[in-house]
């Protein structure tokens, strides 16, 4: 869970990094070629989305 600024940068970084990683395995292997390798990269990709998002919500509730 992010719980600060210090973390949620991290998180970005980490998306980033992830999404550069799958970007090339669907460059370099084919449609039924490490599945389960870019099905997992999409999972890490969504949790961060979701940390992100949770993280986001409760940034703009306290601001408000």
């Amino acid at each position: 869970m992010i719980e600060n600024a210090v973390e949620y940068e991290k998180a970005i970084a980490e998306l980033r990094s992830l999404q550069d990683r799958l970007d090339a395995l669907q460059r370099d292997y084919p449609i039924g070629e490490k599945g389960f390798t870019k099905a997992g990269i999409r999972k890490l990709i969504a949790r961060i989305n979701e940390e992100l998002a949770v993280f986001e919500g409760s940034a703009e509730a306290r601001a408000t």
